[in-house]
């Protein structure tokens, strides 16, 4: 940080290490399901973030798919369970039913730079580990 850091730095900033937290997740994620996820589909608040939605797709080097209307995903998909409980459709059909407002494809450009600062990123972890150990002890 310099003085000539702003607060949409900060915040980018903090997207990026969210984005950076679930790279690492998800190679332990495509490890149990045994493939890897080649699409993504992105819900919840962070998903109308257009910029949120390419830098996952940057960082993770995956296509990111825009779910739409992104903030109701978890009441569609309990209205998608409650129609397979009652009979009206099988799980193999909740997924041709979903509808997407974009996909965001990872920018070559971008997904080289983020792959090495996510080295950087595993990296300054495993040197601070026993510090937060140290803090966290109480």
């Amino acid at each position: 940080m310099t003085l000539k850091t702003t607060r949409a730095h900060m915040v980018r900033a903090v997207m990026e290490g969210v984005a950076y937290n679930t790279r690492w997740l998800l190679k332990y994620v495509e490890q149990f399901i045994k493939k890897p996820m080649e699409n993504i589909n992105f819900i919840g608040g962070g998903a109308i973030s257009n910029l949120w939605c390419q830098i996952f797709a940057d960082v993770l080097g995956r296509n990111i798919r825009q779910v739409k209307d992104p903030i109701e995903a978890n009441v569609r998909g309990a209205g998608f369970l409650g129609s397979v409980a009652m009979g009206y459709m099988k799980f193999e059909e909740i997924s041709k039913k979903i509808k997407f407002k974009a996909i965001y494809k990872p920018n070559p450009e971008n997904k080289k730079l983020y792959d090495e600062l996510f080295k950087e990123y595993v990296c300054l972890y495993n040197k601070n580990k026993k510090i937060y150990a140290r803090l966290n002890k109480n």
